[in-house]
């Protein structure tokens, strides 16, 4: 199976902070990976050291072949690349169609195939479409999860990284969009998912790494990290 994201040996420092420690891992097409630890180990800065949303201090980033460290964040989109950031960070103040068209906004392909990708965002999300000239500052928290991934897919990612997309939501909101992530992969798009759930994480995961301070201490087939006593004690409630 072929590697589509490869990365090696990545240090990231927030000043004296070193928040990133060498880590390397990578994810195969057709995949979902997930990273999963607690609050503060670094999930969330690798998402932001792949996208180059941040600097960092060292190692290597490959996207399909092609290394990535020095490649513009707005660059690295166009790659198909996407990132659905933690906390949903949709334009509140625009409809939930001009969100979804924003997430096209670097595509040069046609007007109609972009209105189909719309209408697949609609099949996965049917609440997007009732509300669609909705102002999307008004959504619920669940519907706003929905509109941020909906917005990534618009960008046909080959690659859509999802950060904590279940903070936050009720539980059976939860169970919702751990199924639509599902969808997703099988659909045809590779997945590195950042998640505090780790239960339902690793569910729906291949393969996980398991990031503490910074470090990854395990890594392995998501079925059997399920079993591992230490990853259940720390991240399973036991």
């Amino acid at each position: 199976m072929p590697s589509l994201l490869n990365v090696e040996n990545l240090c990231v420092n927030y000043g004296a902070i070193k928040a990133l420690r060498g880590i390397s891992f990578k994810v195969n097409e057709g995949e979902v990976i997930s990273l999963i630890g607690s609050n503060g180990a670094g999930k969330t800065t690798t998402l932001h050291a792949i996208s180059n949303i941040i600097k960092k201090a060292a190692g290597k980033i490959e996207f399909a072949g092609e290394d990535i460290a020095s490649v513009a964040p707005d660059a690295i989109v166009q790659r198909h690349l996407i990132q659905v950031p933690e906390g949903r960070r949709i334009f509140q103040n625009l409809s939930v169609r001009d969100n979804l068209e924003m997430g096209a906004f670097t595509r040069r392909d046609s007007a109609a195939a972009i209105k189909a990708d719309m209408e697949n965002v609609f099949e996965l999300f049917p609440r997007l479409r009732e509300r669609i000239n909705q102002v999307s500052g008004t959504l619920s928290g669940g519907e706003l999860q929905m509109l941020a991934m909906g917005r990534g897919l618009m960008a046909k990612p080959r690659l859509l990284l999802l950060d904590e997309p279940s903070m936050g939501l009720a539980p059976i909101l939860v169970d919702e969009i751990f199924e639509i992530i599902q969808k997703i992969n099988k659909a045809g798009t590779t997945i590195l998912l950042v998640e505090q759930n780790a239960f339902k994480a690793l569910a729906v995961s291949d393969r996980a790494y398991v990031l503490e301070t910074g470090l990854i201490t395990k890594e392995g087939v998501a079925s059997d990290l399920v079993k591992d006593p230490a990853v259940k004690a720390a991240y399973l409630g036991g």
